[in-house]
C-alpha cells in the first residue's frame, strides 16, 4: 500500500526576486538616463564586458583556474561572429542578426573545447603557464593567418544588414544596446543558474579540495575541462556582442593585454562573489574609457590601486561591501563612519600628492614642448619651479602619515566591532 504523497509550502526567496528585478530594472532604464551616444556607447561596452568577466570568473573564482589567456576565447567567438555577419551582409546565410552572438558562443565552445583540454589536464602553477602558452600562441597566429584575422587592420563588418524585424535594425545605439541587455541579463542568469547546480558545486569543491574530490570518485580533470568549455562559450558570446557593436575585430581582443585586464578587473570586483566581477566589468569600462581620456598616466594609477586592493582589501570590492552590510546588520556601522570618514579625506590628500607628482614627471617628459604649466585639478602647476615639487612631496608625505595612522585607528575599531558581533552570534545561538 502506497503511502500518500508528502507536499512541503517552500517560500519564494523574495529577496533573490528583487535583486533580479533590480538588475533587469537597471538594465531596461539605463538609456533613459544616459541618453548620450558615448553614454550608450559605454553601457554597451560595459554589457560585454559583464559576461565576459562572468564567465573568466567561473575558471577562477569558482573553480580556482588562474587563466592568462581567457581573451582567446571571447576573441575567437567575435572573429567567428564578424565573419559570419559578413556572410548575412553578402546573402550567403539567412541568420538573423540578434543571433550572431551565438555563433561566437559556440566558437568559443569549440575552441575552448579543443585548447581546454590541453589545459586542464594540469592545475595550479602549470594551468597557468599552459594557458598563457595558448594566449601567446593564437596571437602570433593572428599576424600568420591574415586571411581570418584580417592582418594588422582587423575585419570589418556592418551589422545593418537584412530585413528589418519590428523596424529593428540595429543601426541605432540604442537598438543595440538592448540586444546587449537582454543577452546581459539571460547570460548572467545562466551563469549564476550554474553556480547552484551540482556540477557547480563540485567545482568550488575542486577549487578547495582537489585530493577529496579524487578521494570520492570524481575526475578534477573533467570537471575543470566541462566548466572550461562552458566558460568559453558564455565568453565567445561577449566576444560576438563586442563585434556587433564595434563592427570591427582586430588581433587587440585575444592579446595577452586583454587577457591581463580581465584577471586584473575581476579581482578588482571580488572573485569570490558572483557579483563582483560586475563591480569589475563596470570599473573597467570606467578605467580602459574614461580614466584613459583625463590622463595619460592612466595605467600607472591603476597599478597603484591594484596594489592598495591587494594590501588592504584582497577581496575585492565585493568583499568591502559584504563585511559593511554585516556590520550594519547588527547596527553597528554609526560607530564607524568618523574612521571611514578619516580614511576618505587622508587617503584623498595623498592621492593629490602623488597625482601632482606624476602629473608633472609625465608632463616634463612627454609635454615639455608645451611649456612648463600643467593644469591640475583646477591649479596650474610649475613644473620647473622646487616649490612645486617641494609642495606636492610635502602633501604627499603628509597624506599617507595620516592615512596610516587613521587605517590603524580603524584596524583597532574595526577588530572590536567584528569581536562584539561574534559574542553576538554566538549568544543568539545559544538561545
Amino acid at each position: 500500500m502506497s503511502t500518500p504523497s508528502e507536499f512541503h509550502f517552500k517560500p519564494w526567496n523574495v529577496g533573490r526576486w528583487v535583486i533580479w528585478g533590480g538588475f533587469a530594472l537597471v538594465l531596461l532604464l539605463a538609456p533613459t538616463l544616459w541618453t548620450s551616444g558615448f553614454a550608450l556607447t559605454m553601457l554597451s561596452q560595459m554589457g560585454v564586458a559583464i559576461i565576459i568577466c562572468l564567465s573568466y570568473n567561473m575558471l577562477l573564482g569558482q573553480g580556482g583556474m588562474l587563466s592568462f589567456g581567457h581573451a582567446v576565447y571571447a576573441g575567437l567567438g567575435a572573429y567567428l561572429a564578424i565573419h559570419t555577419l559578413n556572410r548575412v551582409g553578402a546573402g550567403t546565410l539567412g541568420l538573423p542578426v540578434s543571433l550572431v552572438p551565438l555563433v561566437g558562443g559556440l566558437g568559443g565552445l569549440a575552441f575552448a573545447a579543443l585548447l581546454g583540454y590541453v589545459s586542464t589536464k594540469k592545475a595550479g602553477t602549470t594551468f597557468a603557464m599552459i594557458t598563457m602558452g595558448v594566449g601567446e600562441l593564437v596571437w602570433s597566429m593572428s599576424l600568420m593567418l591574415p586571411e581570418f584575422f584580417g592582418g594588422e587592420g582587423g575585419v570589418s563588418s556592418n551589422r545593418v544588414v537584412g530585413q528589418p524585424v519590428l523596424g529593428i535594425t540595429f543601426g541605432p545605439q540604442v537598438q543595440l544596446y538592448y540586444l546587449i541587455a537582454v543577452y546581459c541579463f539571460v547570460c548572467t542568469a545562466l551563469m549564476y543558474a550554474f553556480t547552484r547546480t551540482p556540477l557547480g558545486r563540485m567545482l568550488n569543491a575542486v577549487r578547495d579540495n582537489p585530493e577529496r574530490v579524487e578521494f570520492i570518485g570524481y575526475s578534477t580533470q573533467r570537471i575543470r575541462y566541462i566548466a572550461f568549455m562552458i566558460a568559453g562559450f558564455f565568453a565567445g558570446i561577449g566576444g560576438g556582442l563586442g563585434a556587433l557593436n564595434f563592427e570591427i575585430v582586430t588581433a587587440e581582443v585575444v592579446g595577452a593585454h586583454r587577457s591581463g585586464a580581465y584577471l586584473l578587473f575581476v579581482f578588482l570586483g571580488g572573485a569570490t562573489f558572483f557579483f563582483g566581477p560586475i563591480l569589475g566589468a563596470i570599473l573597467m569600462v570606467i578605467a580602459l574609457v574614461l580614466l584613459s581620456e583625463l590622463t595619460t598616466a592612466w595605467l600607472l594609477y591603476l597599478g597603484l590601486v591594484f596594489l592598495f586592493m591587494v594590501m588592504y582589501a584582497p577581496g575585492g570590492l565585493a568583499s568591502l561591501i559584504m563585511m559593511n552590510l554585516r556590520v550594519a546588520a547588527f547596527g553597528k556601522l554609526r560607530r564607524l563612519w568618523t574612521a571611514y570618514l578619516g580614511l576618505f579625506g587622508t587617503g584623498a590628500a595623498a592621492l593629490v600628492g602623488i597625482g601632482a607628482m606624476v602629473e608633472m614627471v609625465y608632463h616634463r617628459q612627454l609635454n615639455a614642448a608645451l611649456g612648463p604649466d600643467l593644469r591640475y585639478l583646477g591649479a596650474t602647476l610649475n613644473t620647473e619651479s622646487v616649490n612645486t615639487w617641494v609642495g606636492a612631496v610635502f602633501v604627499m608625505l603628509v597624506g599617507v602619515g595620516l592615512f596610516e595612522l587613521t587605517r590603524r585607528e580603524f584596524a583597532r575599531q574595526w577588530g572590536d566591532t567584528q569581536g562584539e558581533i561574534e559574542k553576538e552570534i554566538k549568544r543568539r545561538e545559544a538561545l
